[in-house]
């Protein structure tokens, strides 16, 4: 264990002035079997966290599983049963005027052998209202420190522009969290963030991604739009790094030394392309 202090001391004596020269020293002692794989990895995912944006992996507005304030049990339940989520923001007739959390343990709680009548109100949790441009290591910090779950997102209007869950930063790092209740649905993959700009998880199939943009790159060389993406570039790209392949632009906002995870996606109207795109994948 003493060989292996010294080790590590020796190697980050000086310290690294950037995070770039952070990585190369991450990634030497990887080589040197001071640190596995996954652990660089991880490492190198927690450090992109802080560049990330709610706005980059919230769950847009009209994909939101809400509950209506005046709507009867026999109207929410099956809502709650088939999303399987267990928190929902509770509207008040309109999507911008959230006015608070249900829990669905407090519900079944609550119909566990009661007979008493059911007021909605009595039940609500406190909802958290974060900007889009809130970083994800922050909001983070503040879930940990206030034990919530759940906040919901507001543009710079005070609209709501969608939500965001603990285990969403959570995935930004330890990768995808699946569960039974889980689907590969193109839909929870995809979603569009402006008119013609989307936020795209890279295990995206291709054949999913032709479809869904009414493109045809070659799902014959790669499954996925990510393996797409790595071999446009010809290497596995980092954080920042951006392609363009044909009319649309790749924007690498989440990948570790192995792969890509999160992409932002443009539409490039042709004459924004130039003369020379790059050719069909």
């Amino acid at each position: 264990m003493g060989r292996l202090v010294t080790r590590v001391k020796h190697l980050f004596s000086g310290g690294p002035a950037t995070r770039e020269q952070l990585m190369e020293s991450l990634v030497y002692a990887q080589s040197q079997g001071l640190l596995d794989q996954d652990a660089l990895d991880t490492i190198q995912r927690v450090l992109q966290v802080s560049d990330l944006q709610v706005r980059d992996i919230m769950i847009p507005r009209p994909k939101m599983v809400v509950v209506d304030r005046d709507s009867a049990p026999e109207t929410f339940l099956p809502v709650l049963i088939e999303s399987a989520h267990s928190r929902f923001p509770v509207i008040d007739g309109d999507r911008d005027k959230v006015i608070g959390i249900l829990l669905a343990k407090d519900v079944l709680r609550h119909f566990n052998g009661s007979d008493s009548s059911f007021n909605m109100r009595d039940m609500l949790r406190p909802a958290v209202f974060i900007p889009e441009s809130k970083r994800l290591n922050v909001l983070l910090t503040e879930f940990r420190a206030n034990r919530n779950h759940m906040a919901i997102v507001v543009d710079e209007y005070g609209g709501v522009a969608g939500l965001v869950t603990i285990e969403d930063v959570l995935e930004q790092i330890v990768g995808d969290i699946e569960d039974e209740h889980d689907t590969d649905e193109e839909e929870d993959m995809i979603r569009q963030r402006g008119q013609n700009e989307y936020i795209v998880k890279a295990l995206v199939p291709l054949e999913d991604f032709n479809e869904y943009f009414q493109v045809s790159y070659d799902s014959e060389s790669h499954d996925t739009v990510g393996g797409l993406v790595v071999q446009g570039f010809g290497h596995v790209p980092k954080r920042g790094e951006s392609i363009q392949l044909d009319q649309m632009r790749f924007d690498v906002l989440n990948a570790d030394s192995r792969r890509v995870h999160l992409l932002k996606v443009r539409i490039v109207a042709t004459s924004e392309s130039g003369d020379s795109s790059p050719p069909t994948l």
